[in-house]
């Protein structure tokens, strides 16, 4: 990892952040996911119990392993290769509709998605793990402070359930009503029922929009936002034309001593030097640590990794 910072102390509030760029976050996979092999525009990855094969335009190398071990695949999406293409999933055997996998305290269920998703997005990991280290870190230098977080777009709850765990007040929010059923399907799996999670279905943009007009704060606010969608009345959102806006009116919602923001960008045409300057403008009285590169998911048992997101993350400490 390189950064264009001197090693200086980190500014206080009111003052820029101190910017550090690039940053390669890099998962290793764990007990229920690994990526096994990745070349010519496909992965082979292992969920749980099934190894499955996907499109990935950024795997432009070759195979690794035998080509029997891809033909082994327990599923092999089929389809448009863009992120978000339709396609279909075609079994080698009988598979089951869902199953069951872990990290950490959290269990989430596994499932074949048209749009060739199975639950989870998981070089996000590298922000799991991140978010918790903050939240504990507070905890342990103020106990009795209530940490209150808010996750935009946040599909099947795992970065809802994880900050829940360690102590903090999560509001969830997605334009889905599928994705809000599969993540409290994953709370209960979980048993995690007791969690004070409030799970919101709505459209990103006008929930945030209220809560800065109710005055409302947060101590931390986790943004993973899709290339296009649409809210559950119609409401488009673009990313390149509706993120500036959301990212003005979420430097609103953070409070006086929040700790974190983050923002992650899949599946567009730039740079995450492009999300960074967003954010270093959106957040430039805010002090702490900006900084910005690409999250990688390593193969197993290789030294190639895989690029799959881009992500700005500022901190306040």
């Amino acid at each position: 990892m390189t950064d264009n910072t001197s090693g200086t102390a980190l500014p206080s509030f009111g003052k820029t952040p101190t910017q550090r760029w690039p940053v390669i976050l890099e998962n290793r996979g764990w007990k229920d996911y690994r990526l096994l092999d990745m070349g010519e525009g496909r992965k082979l990855e292992r969920y749980g119990k099934y190894t499955i094969v996907r499109p990935e335009p950024q795997a432009m190398g070759q195979p690794m392993l035998n080509q029997s071990v891809w033909e082994r695949a327990d599923a092999v999406f089929t389809g448009d290769t863009d992120e978000e293409g339709p396609g279909r999933w075609k079994f080698s055997g009988n598979v089951d509709e869902t199953w069951n996998m872990s990290y950490g305290a959290v269990s989430y269920v596994g499932r074949f998605m048209s749009f060739r998703h199975v639950g989870l997005f998981p070089e996000q990991a590298a922000h799991w793990d991140w978010v918790s280290e903050k939240i504990r870190e507070e905890k342990a230098r103020q106990p009795k402070r209530q940490l209150k977080i808010l996750n935009l777009f946040g599909y099947t709850g795992l970065a809802s359930l994880l900050p829940a765990v360690d102590g903090a007040h999560v509001t969830h929010v997605d334009a889905s009503k599928k994705a809000i059923a599969y993540a409290r399907e994953n709370q209960a799996l979980s048993g995690l029922d007791d969690l004070p999670i409030r799970w919101i279905c709505e459209d990103a943009s006008k929930f945030v929009a209220r809560e800065v007009r109710r005055g409302n704060t947060y101590d931390g606010i986790i943004l993973d936002p899709p290339k296009y969608g649409r809210g559950p009345k119609g409401e488009v959102w673009d990313l390149y034309t509706s993120l500036p806006g959301m990212l003005d009116s979420l430097q609103k919602l953070l409070s006086k001593d929040a700790l974190f923001m983050i923002l992650t960008a899949y599946a567009i045409r730039s740079s995450f030097v492009s999300i960074h300057e967003l954010m270093a403008e959106t957040l430039s009285k805010q002090g702490g640590l900006l900084e910005s590169g690409e999250l990688v998911i390593r193969e197993e048992n290789s030294k190639r990794a895989l690029s799959t997101s881009l992500f700005s993350r500022w901190s306040s400490r």
